[in-house]
């Protein structure tokens, strides 16, 4: 009996120490996926690398600065100890990427040169504009290629009345003048942006982009409805295979024969009248043409293409240019400061023929814009020329899906005494 009992309590105490051992092996085992070891642990740098250029300027001492008057690469390479031979080397080997003798006064630089206490420069960077840039790698042999900074683009609107010139309306508003610029293209052959009265308003959604977190300008207009003199003009952008285009709600183009104006700014100081007093000859006479006035220099735009038939200078006249379009249509452009078109030379709708000046009969800077149709002195503001090609057949559908979509959001855009930019 004793030796039963003895034999059952040797099984009891073996099957509890089995227990234990099992219990205690799970909770290291536990313990082990909870905490790990510490050469497990990884700290993470959190700081985020200054990226720009392609090359992490935490490296380098950074200077930045902008082209000066007169000042040359040499100017800017040598206080950062890279000496004459280097410089020209440089510029020899730059010259089919870029000649660094065109870096141009106010355009931004950077330098970054090494922290140690030689501070040499190791990378210089030239920008000519908020989205290019030119690389030299000064480090062991040098390496010259170009860049592009990303650009961002951001879909805004715009909306308001007009109270004094839209130019100014905007300013006013702090959204960019440059919109009054783009629209006056858009609506070039619509409407005389120099005729604008108080209370004609306007409603625009445009692309506007973004280079490293700030402005570089306005990009594509993409849907616009101005109101003036209580007549709605609309503008859709719309693309067609590799030709893209401003059409109007019936899917006509908005580009006519012929610009409104010579000059994309100015004041329309005197109309086409049969009669005027001469500011200069003091007398009662036609006037068979149209002044805008603008400062001297300004510059004076072909308002349609044709051949140029004269360049030269009269003493009423002052210095001129004439372009004949085509056997119906001729324009004359009076009173230049400088002539910038050639008898004989074809010009192109907006290219530059000449600039804004006072020569001749003329008691300040202007342009005397004169229009002739089949040989007669006509008032071009009268005239009603016929639309360039309209959307095509096939591409009907997809632009009435476009256009009732944007229609949609200018009719969604409230309207303000002062310009709100969303």
């Amino acid at each position: 009996m004793k030796k039963n009992l003895r034999l059952t309590s040797g099984i009891l105490t073996l099957v509890l120490a089995i227990t234990v051992f099992l219990y205690m092996n799970e909770n290291k085992n536990s313990g082990d996926s909870e905490v790990p070891e510490k050469d497990t642990i990884v700290e993470v740098d959190d700081e985020p690398e200054n990226i720009d250029f392609g090359i992490n300027l935490d490296s380098f001492q950074v200077t930045k600065s902008k082209i000066k008057p007169n000042e040359f690469l040499a100017n800017i390479l040598l206080p950062h100890h890279i000496n004459y031979v280097t410089i020209d080397a440089l510029a020899k080997k730059s010259k089919d990427i870029f000649d660094v003798r065109k870096m141009v006064a106010g355009k931004n630089y950077t330098v970054l040169a090494s922290k140690d206490s030689l501070k040499k420069a190791k990378y210089f960077i030239y920008q000519p504009n908020a989205i290019d840039y030119i690389v030299y790698d000064l480090r062991d042999s040098i390496n010259i290629y170009k860049g592009e900074k990303e650009v961002e683009t951001i879909e805004k609107s715009a909306a308001g009345i007009i109270n004094s010139s839209l130019y100014l309306s905007l300013q006013e508003s702090n959204a960019s003048p440059a919109l009054a610029v783009r629209l006056s293209e858009v609506f070039a052959w619509s409407i005389d942006f120099y005729r604008i009265q108080k209370g004609d308003w306007f409603k625009v959604i445009f692309e506007e982009k973004f280079v490293d977190g700030e402005s570089i300008g306005i990009g594509e207009i993409k849907a616009v409805e101005f109101n003036h003199y209580d007549k709605p003009f609309y503008a859709f952008h719309f693309s067609q295979g590799e030709k893209d285009d401003y059409f109007d709600e019936k899917a006509e183009s908005l580009r006519k024969a012929f610009l409104k104006s010579p000059l994309k700014f100015s004041r329309l100081s005197s109309r086409y009248t049969m009669r005027r007093f001469h500011p200069v000859q003091k007398r009662w006479k036609a006037h068979l043409g149209t002044d805008y006035a603008a400062p001297t220099g300004t510059p004076i735009m072909s308002t349609g293409d044709g051949i140029v038939i004269e360049s030269k200078r009269k003493r009423a006249n002052g210095n001129y240019v004439k372009v004949k379009h085509n056997s119906v249509y001729t324009t004359q452009y009076l009173h230049m400061s400088k002539r910038n078109a050639k008898v004989g030379q074809h010009v192109k709708q907006g290219d530059i023929i000449g600039y804004v000046g006072s020569t001749g009969l003329a008691t300040g800077p202007h342009v005397c814009y004169r229009f002739w149709k089949n040989g007669k002195q006509v008032d071009h503001l009268r005239q009603d020329f016929p639309s360039a090609e309209p959307v095509m057949e096939d591409n009907k559908d997809e632009f009435e899906l476009l256009m009732k979509e944007f229609k949609a959001k200018l009719d969604f855009l409230n309207l303000n005494n002062e310009i709100v930019v969303l």
